[in-house]
């Protein structure tokens, strides 16, 4: 499918772009924070006593620097020198919050807490949330100034300007079975949808997209219509049913049927099931949606997360969340402490001996650090298979301020959330092989989202904010910006001139910003065949931990990585059936989609 408008003319193209606002400097640990995509705003009373009301969602990226460090906030060295030609900040973490004074309470703290969570991205507070509903008592614990993982945001360029440091555009947030069950509306929470949910940049101004409505997408994709609705149709149907049974590990399914149906598809590469396409830019969209796996498009699975990321789309839209991200980590917050819920954040764990006697701690931390943690109490056969445990790739992260819309060559694309650039599905198939055998792609498949196109309080005036990153090998610290900038320009001619100001963001300092994100693995390892259903290590129940009372909650575990809790939810499952003996038959999601 795709839409030809008359292509704009290509603009002049000036080497330098107009003067920054600004000076252009950052700190020198200016990064984002994931428990598993993002880091940031901070938030007032974050450690306040429980009932407090929802967080407020404000900071600036010029908190005082922490001096601190420690062997879970690895250096970030020294990064290649940005593109001369730009606006741009060093590439390096965004500025941390200032450093509260120490306030956890301790092993004498007059409160006994029934739990500990370590980590407070999505996977950790949904966890804490779930424990808290039976009445348990529980405290989240957080190394950074501010909670949220992979879901914060802040103003990392200009104040009043908020960019989302990792995670964007959440599909599976608004789909996420225990989300859904919870009354974070009441809490702050407001999904946001754009026009388009996602859309496909190609060459001479061809726009391929989906939209909202199945049959309008199908329609617009001609010949190819029906291949697409075959392929999507049954989980876009049965979307609710399809979340209970897809994002829960492995087990016997409510509907064996729907989830055989979609495994048949899903176990395929995604270049096999773009095979059943006739057109070029049909088979481009797929590939972009599918490349969001971070993995070879020719691997087995790779079909999967395009097919679901798809079925999204049309059952529950790809939103943003009102205000940033942020307000998905205020809202689990705010409804946690209504709970009885206590945060604590400045405080980062190193070794078992600092927390205070409880009977279930929740690591919402990936398998090197809970090994590096729990050492010797672990049993040997165990820590050896967490260490083999294998990290995917990295990625390398834009965050833009311009003067106005991107100058898209075909209009269609301002109305879209999140835009794939990268070419035909063979060029991004190329593209990402070369990440694959640990190499740079000179032209990268890149990921734009577009907040501004569905929240206009991102920005308070016209200028808007962006939000792009590529893959890299694990552990990269080559400067991408230049290869970003050229792949949006060549879709947008004119986008160097629309630049005030942007900061980059590689592996190391994505890992400074965010322990969870190993050499920039910003899905909490590896989602390929062989790890699929053996995250951390293959057993009957993933999220235990050999060691009476310890748990994994985090995305290094089924169901992997993305913005939706279950990792969680599952491991405080697994927790009140194991330590604390609580029966949860009653627990029912809703089929209902909002």
């Amino acid at each position: 499918m795709s839409v030809k408008d008359s292509p704009k003319p290509d603009s002049d193209q000036p080497s330098q772009p107009p003067s920054p606002v600004g000076d252009g400097s950052m700190g020198a640990s200016d990064v984002p924070a994931m428990s598993g995509v993002a880091s940031g705003m901070p938030v007032d009373g974050l450690a306040s006593e429980p009932g407090s009301g929802p967080a407020t969602a404000t900071a600036s990226a010029k908190d005082t620097e922490s001096a601190s460090a420690s062997a879970h906030t690895p250096n970030p060295g020294t990064a290649p020198a940005p593109d001369s030609t730009a606006a741009t900040k060093p590439e390096t973490s965004p500025a941390p919050d200032p450093e509260p004074a120490p306030d956890f309470p301790g092993p004498r703290a007059a409160k006994n807490y029934d739990a500990i969570i370590v980590g407070s991205g999505p996977n950790g507070l949904a966890a804490a949330v779930r424990l808290a509903l039976e009445g348990l008592t529980v405290l989240v614990l957080e190394a950074e100034a501010t909670i949220g993982g992979g879901t914060r945001t802040k103003e990392l360029i200009q104040p009043g300007y908020l960019h989302d440091v990792c995670s964007a555009v959440h599909p599976l947030g608004i789909s996420s079975p225990f989300f859904r069950r919870l009354p974070l509306h009441q809490h702050g929470l407001q999904w946001l949808h754009p026009d388009l949910p996602v859309a496909h940049a190609l060459d001479r101004g061809e726009v391929a997209f989906l939209h909202r409505d199945l049959q309008v997408t199908v329609e617009a994709m001609g010949d190819d219509g029906q291949a697409y609705y075959n392929l999507v149709h049954q989980l876009v149907d049965n979307w609710g049913q399809f979340t209970i049974d897809g994002l829960a590990p492995l087990g016997i399914p409510q509907d064996p049927a729907l989830l055989t149906s979609f495994g048949l598809n899903a176990i395929q590469s995604a270049r096999s099931i773009a095979r059943r396409f006739k057109n070029d830019d049909t088979r481009a969209l797929f590939a972009g949606i599918a490349a969001h796996g971070i993995q070879n498009l020719d691997r087995p699975l790779t079909a999967a997360i395009g097919i679901v990321l798809s079925a999204a789309a049309h059952a529950s839209g790809w939103p943003v969340a009102k205000g940033g991200s942020q307000a998905i980590t205020n809202a689990l917050a705010s409804y946690l402490r209504s709970l009885g819920g206590d945060i604590r954040t400045g405080f980062r764990l190193e070794k078992l001996s600092q927390l205070p006697p409880t009977q279930a701690v929740l690591f919402d931390l990936t398998p090197r650090q809970v090994e590096q943690i729990m050492g010797e109490r672990l049993p040997m056969y165990y820590r050896k298979r967490l260490l083999k445990f294998r990290y995917g790739w990295g990625s390398y992260k834009m965050d833009f301020l311009l003067n106005g819309p991107v100058p898209w060559r075909n209009e269609v694309l301002q109305k879209a959330g999140t835009v794939h650039l990268g070419g035909t599905f063979e060029e991004i198939a190329a593209a990402e092989k070369v990440v694959s055998m640990g190499r740079i792609p000179q032209k990268p498949y890149v990921l734009v989202a577009q907040p501004g196109a569905a929240d206009p309080s991102r920005s308070p005036d016209e200028k808007q904010v962006l939000w792009a990153y590529c893959h890299v090998p694990h552990g990269s610290t080559v400067n991408m910006r230049r290869a970003i900038v050229n792949q949006i320009e060549r879709f947008a001619p004119g986008f160097r001139n629309r630049i005030i100001e942007d900061r980059g963001m590689n592996t190391k300092a994505l890992e400074k910003y965010n322990a969870n994100y190993i050499g920039g693995d910003i899905n909490g390892g590896v989602q390929d065949w062989r790890q699929f259903f053996s995250r951390p290590v293959s057993a009957f129940s993933p999220y235990t931990i050999p060691v009476d009372g310890y748990y994994f909650c985090s995305s290094s575990t089924p169901p992997g990585g993305g913005v939706h809790g279950m990792c969680g939810f599952y491991a405080a499952e697994s927790a009140l059936r194991r330590t604390f003996r609580t029966p949860s038959a009653n627990w029912k999601f809703s089929l209902k989609m909002e």
